[in-house]
Formats: C-alpha cells, sequence, structure tokens
C-alpha cells in the first residue's frame, strides 16, 4: 500500500503514473494501425532514426527531445515519400533511416564540447524524470490522436487492411499514410522517457498484439490495446518500484508475459468465436 499512498505524496511518483496513462493510451490507438498495417518494422526505423535529433540538440544546446520529434518525423516523411513514389524498397527505405539516424546521433554526441552526455534515459527510457510540460505534450498528442480517429476511422481502417481497395475507393490514402505516419512519430518522441529507444518498439506493438489474441475488430483491438498499454505501463512503474528495476524493461517484461499467458489460455479462441458470431 505504501506505493499507492506516495503516488499522491511524491510528484514524480504522480507525473510517472499520468505518463503511464497517456503513453499507454497514445501507444494502444496507434499501435493498433502499426500492427495492423504490418510496420513494426517502419516504427522502429523512426524510433532509432529519432537519436540522431537528440545528438544534433546536444550537440548546439538545444532540448533533446524537440531534436527527436524533428528528426522523428521528418524520417517518417522520407519514408512514406520514397516509398509511395516507389523510388526505393520499403524495407530498404527503413533501413537506411534506422542505421543513418543512429550514425550521426553518435557522431554529434562525440563531437559535443566537455563530456559526453548521459544518455541511459534516452536508450533505455526513466519514467521518473517526467516533466509537467512532458505531459501536458503527451495530452496534446493523445487528443490528437483521438481527433483523427473519430473524424477519420473508416478510412485509417481501410488503408490499414487494404491500401489497394482503398484507394479504388477514392480515399485519401496518400493523405492517411502521412498523417498516420506522423502520428507513429510523435507518439515514438513522447513515449521516449517512458521505456526508451532501445525498447520503445515493444510498447507501440505489443499491447496491439496481445489485444488481436483476443478480437479481430479493428476497434476492439484499438480499445484492448490502450487499457493494455496502460495497465502494462503502470505494472511496470509497480515492479520497478518494489524492485528498484528500471521501468521500461519491467513493462516489456511485464507485457511479454501477459502475451505468452493469453496465447495459452482458452479465453483466446472463446473470444474470437464471440466476435464471428457477431457478438
Amino acid at each position: 500500500m505504501d506505493f499507492f499512498y506516495e503516488l499522491f505524496q511524491y510528484r514524480f511518483l504522480t507525473h510517472a503514473t499520468l505518463a503511464c496513462l497517456l503513453c499507454g493510451l497514445a501507444c494502444g490507438m496507434v499501435g493498433t494501425y502499426v500492427v495492423c498495417r504490418r510496420l513494426v518494422f517502419l516504427s522502429g526505423g523512426i524510433t532509432h532514426s529519432s537519436f540522431g535529433g537528440i545528438g544534433i540538440a546536444y550537440y548546439f544546446g538545444l532540448n533533446p527531445i524537440a531534436g527527436a520529434f524533428c528528426f522523428a518525423v521528418l524520417s517518417a516523411f522520407g519514408i512514406e515519400a520514397f516509398t509511395a513514389g516507389k523510388r526505393i524498397r520499403e524495407d530498404s527505405a527503413i533501413g537506411l533511416i534506422w542505421s543513418l539516424g543512429m550514425a550521426v546521433g553518435i557522431i554529434f554526441v562525440y563531437l559535443t564540447p566537455g563530456y559526453a552526455p548521459n544518455l541511459m534515459s534516452f536508450l533505455f527510457g526513466n519514467i521518473l524524470s517526467v516533466t509537467s510540460s512532458d505531459l501536458i505534450w503527451m495530452g496534446i498528442v493523445d487528443l490528437a490522436i483521438v481527433i483523427v480517429f473519430a473524424v477519420w476511422y473508416r478510412p485509417i481502417l481501410y488503408v490499414a487492411f487494404d491500401r489497394e481497395y482503398a484507394r479504388s475507393q477514392n480515399m485519401p490514402t496518400r493523405l492517411i499514410g502521412y498523417l498516420m505516419s506522423a502520428l507513429i512519430a510523435v507518439t515514438i518522441v513522447i513515449s521516449i522517457r517512458v521505456v526508451g529507444i532501445v525498447l520503445l518498439i515493444s510498447l507501440l506493438t505489443m499491447p496491439a498484439v496481445i489485444a488481436n489474441q483476443l478480437t479481430r475488430s479493428f476497434g476492439r483491438i484499438m480499445a484492448g490495446a490502450s487499457a493494455i498499454g496502460v495497465l502494462g505501463s503502470f505494472a511496470g512503474l509497480y515492479v520497478s518500484y518494489k524492485g528498484d528495476i528500471p521501468s521500461g524493461a519491467s513493462t516489456i517484461f511485464i507485457l511479454t508475459v501477459t502475451l505468452i499467458v493469453v496465447k495459452l489460455l482458452p479465453l483466446r479462441d472463446f473470444m474470437r468465436k464471440r466476435d464471428e458470431n457477431g457478438t
């Protein structure tokens, strides 16, 4: 009970709890699109390329998160532009952006005058370092994601499962592609402090994968993934508090165990049969 009491006594724990809520919701909603559209490798490329923005920001004495945001969005748009124009294969473009971002980040970190900054919190996360301004930006991103899905739910659904069919129905597939790439990028950036660059791809995709084991409905996957993302992040924070271990690693471990348990339980088959029967 000490943990739940101290949540309201210490500001850093309150901030961490709110970060679990906001990042879990964002990763659950956007991660559903990523999983259904099979863009897991894309999200990994954007995640790691953002390190280039962090390195450049450190070199020029700017906010590292702002640098990561700029680099992530530009990387997402670059991948979308290259692959949409068939100039280069998608996996090749992602691999290039992935490695280039990491290389640029490492170079600028080593070029930074004085001692090299400690980047462990960006690579592996440090949820206790979340500030009030971080929470405000997380809230803005969450609101933007909800609005986008509410306004363009059906086009996003069609593009996620069958982009060619969506194009044949005169839906703005190109616009949806760029819009969702931008949302993936900003979701990645706001979640860096929670689990870090190295583990972020799992937080973005694993809740949706777990929810997909229980239902095939896009809307239900999105709702379930958001709930799982929030609960998994909060459970990771609790384990971190009790065991004095990194919260990001705890969150991913808990989500992995949850996925294994869900795959083994007969509940999975029951839920899917219920979906097929329309109940």
